[in-house]
């Protein structure tokens, strides 16, 4: 089943979004957490400001 999945990604509409995953840290306890999203490909540098 995961086949189809990768192949509809891969042939359809998904090549045009990007999984992006950047660090933010906590401004309560200091520490690090990962803040994770879909992007459109146009729309990545708006998501790392």
């Amino acid at each position: 089943m995961a086949k189809k999945v990768v192949a509809t990604l891969q042939s359809g509409e998904g090549r045009n979004f990007t999984k992006c995953i950047k660090m933010v840290r906590s401004p309560k306890s200091g520490a690090y957490t990962f803040e994770q999203e879909v992007v459109h490909n146009e729309h990545i540098n708006d998501f790392f400001k």
